[in-house]
């Protein structure tokens, strides 16, 4: 396997505006599509500050980026952006998984998401990467992982 053509570091405030049209970018054809979804790409630059988030980076290029939430015992992956144009690249993977070290290194043995109920190739992707359904409300199927 060859070496990965990015680097994964954490956000820096200057990197809002670049998260934030990839975040844009990745959900555009779920918004196409119709989908009812949150509003996922607003607050990036208070999510810098609040939360954990890590980006994954081609030089000056935002690839995609992990937005992780580890305050007192919940540790929540609250947003996975790729942008299209990195797909198949192993960003999504990468950035997974720099989140899931942040919160086991914060001492979470659990890390929580939601994702919709009209993504099965996300549930999917995330069952093939050892997370669980835990339930569901409304369009969204809530899934956790146990951390090693």
């Amino acid at each position: 396997m060859r070496a990965p053509s990015y680097t994964l570091r954490r956000a820096l405030p200057a990197d809002a505006p670049a998260l934030t049209g990839c975040i844009t970018a990745a959900y555009a054809e779920y918004a196409a599509q119709g989908l009812e979804l949150p509003p996922v790409a607003e607050g990036v630059l208070m999510d810098i500050r609040d939360n954990v988030v890590w980006v994954a980076a081609d030089g000056r290029n935002i690839l995609g980026g992990v937005i992780l939430s580890v305050r007192g015992d919940t540790a929540d992956l609250m947003n996975i952006a790729v942008h299209p144009g990195a797909a198949g690249r192993g960003v999504g993977r990468a950035l997974i998984g720099a989140a899931l070290d942040t919160a086991r290194e914060a001492g979470h043995s659990v890390v929580e998401l939601a994702t919709h109920r009209d993504l099965p190739q996300n549930v999917a992707l995330y069952e093939h990467m050892g997370w669980k359904v835990t339930g569901r409300s409304g369009v969204k199927v809530h899934m956790a992982i146990t951390l090693d």
